[in-house]
């Protein structure tokens, strides 16, 4: 079924366009592409930070705080709607009022950058972002100037989410969130993928799907997309994701580790802050491949993307350099900073799945060390009561666990949000510390007081956890001598 739209014009450029709520995740990105590409571009939202607002500011695109009737004024030739904005929103309403034209942040790529290109897509419940970076990565080191879009920030890149380049591809996460309050389809379904990358499938996104089926469904319509003359990758040891391909048009190749998967990753080893291993396509050998990352999880994201760049005639030698050369997306396992002996780390982990990863590979990574998880339950899904039962076993992965409050907790019902502190007392059944706090100010204190030399500290968040980790940092930076 496809995603329902609003129809509008597409501006010449140097139209005005102005974008409501621009500081998500992809709204400033794509503000950033519009401005690059000869359109005057202002924008509102409701607090706008970094990285956004350092992006915002380094293209010269002009914000205001909050959502006024005037902020159209003089009106703009066309208003492009974040997934955040609803009906009541006074710019929506002036918008509506005065038959201004709108569209969504997925309906720009669809009708200004991904015509004439072929569109991969990169989808799945994990891993799309770190997927979509380094496939990126490997077409631009193999000189093909790919145009991208990137739900993070990607140092190699200049830590910009974005690029014009005018080869033939165009690489996109694709997410499986809605669109616009006047289409909730998926975004993906706007992208027209030439060729598909499914890295996973379970159950997320709690607010606005009942049940792992209906994500599946959205997948299903996302692969029915694919021309018979694309590809589609998955993951082939997901008995989901099988269901969803198998009644594609498309060629369907599988990854992964499983000895009857297409493209094979294996002899996976780590040494000297690295992991190595080798890709082999239906058993001969595609490349030997030196990725600094650690974990099983980046492993499948760099089979991924050597499974789509080798079938799109990128040679070995590129793939190995450019994937030797790869920096992780910022807040993947990234330091921070250390402090008194004790390593801080940032994780955008708000999954089980993605808990359980990011502490395995950060004990591949830091053997040996006292392992404290800070979580913070702000997504959608962790909010909510729905993976209370898997948390336990996914954060007993490590020594210790502190849990901070329920993000925007009194907009749910005490029956449908989670509990820390029941979270904490599972995790002390298993074995581990687990403790609750009220503020990251109270969990800055703690474990500046009980974290030891040697120790890391590893906060997980897919927001900015109320600035623990600055809180944290400068409560271990050595304290100044002042003179009497």
């Amino acid at each position: 079924m496809p995603a329902m739209t609003h129809p509008f014009q597409p501006l010449r450029a140097g139209g005005h366009v102005h974008f409501i709520g621009i500081g998500g995740a992809a709204m400033a990105p794509v503000a950033g592409m519009m401005k690059e590409s000869g359109f005057h571009v202002t924008g509102t939202d409701a607090g706008v930070y970094p990285p956004a607002s350092t992006l915002l500011r380094s293209l010269g695109i002009p914000w205001r705080e909050g959502y006024r009737e005037e902020n159209l004024s003089p009106a703009p030739d066309l208003v492009v709607v974040g997934n955040a904005i609803s009906r009541g929103n006074p710019e929506i309403e002036r918008a509506l009022d005065e038959r201004i034209p709108y569209c969504s942040m997925p309906q720009i790529l669809e009708s200004y950058f991904l015509p004439g290109r072929a569109s991969l897509v990169v989808a799945g419940t994990h891993g799309k972002t770190t997927t979509t970076s380094m496939l990126a990565w490997i077409l631009h080191v193999a000189g093909r100037r790919p145009g991208f879009l990137i739900g993070g920030v990607p140092p190699n890149f200049g830590d910009r989410g974005y690029g014009l380049g005018d080869g033939e591809e165009f690489v996109i996460e694709g997410d499986e969130y809605d669109t616009a309050f006047f289409d909730k389809a998926p975004k993906f379904l706007h992208y027209h993928p030439a060729e598909l990358i499914l890295t996973s499938l379970e159950y997320d996104h709690a607010d606005i799907y009942p049940d792992l089926a209906s994500i599946a469904l959205q997948f299903r319509r996302l692969a029915n997309l694919v021309p018979r003359r694309g590809r589609i990758l998955i993951w082939g040891e997901s008995a989901e994701l099988r269901e969803v391909a198998s009644k594609a048009f498309a060629p369907v190749e599988t990854f992964g580790m499983a000895p009857d998967c297409d493209w094979c990753a294996g002899d996976i080893v780590w040494r000297d802050s690295a992991t190595e291993f080798r890709v082999s396509h239906r058993g001969a050998e595609v490349a030997r491949i030196r990725l600094p990352a650690a974990g099983r999880h980046n492993v499948m994201d760099a089979l991924a993307a050597v499974a789509m760049a080798h079938g799109r005639g990128v040679e070995r030698a590129a793939i190995e350099r450019a994937l030797a050369s790869f920096e992780s997306v910022r807040k993947r396992m990234e330091v921070k900073g250390e402090g008194r002996g004790i390593l801080v780390v940032e994780d955008f982990a708000h999954h089980p799945t993605a808990i359980r990863l990011t502490l395995e590979a950060a004990r591949t990574r830091w053997p040996g060390r006292k392992i404290w998880a800070a979580i913070e339950p702000r997504s959608n899904t962790m909010r909510r009561k729905v993976f209370q039962t898997a948390l336990p076993a996914a954060l007993a992965l490590a020594d210790a666990v502190v849990i901070g409050p329920v993000n925007r907790a009194e907009l749910l019902a005490e029956e449908d949000r989670l509990s820390p502190e029941a979270i904490a007392e599972s995790v002390r059944s298993e074995g581990r510390a687990g403790k609750t706090f009220s503020s990251a100010d109270a969990i800055a204190e703690y474990l500046a007081a009980e974290a030891c030399p040697g120790d890391l500290v590893l906060i997980m968040s897919n927001g900015g956890f109320d600035g623990l980790t600055g809180k944290l940092l400068d409560r271990l930076a050595p304290r100044k001598e002042t003179r009497a």
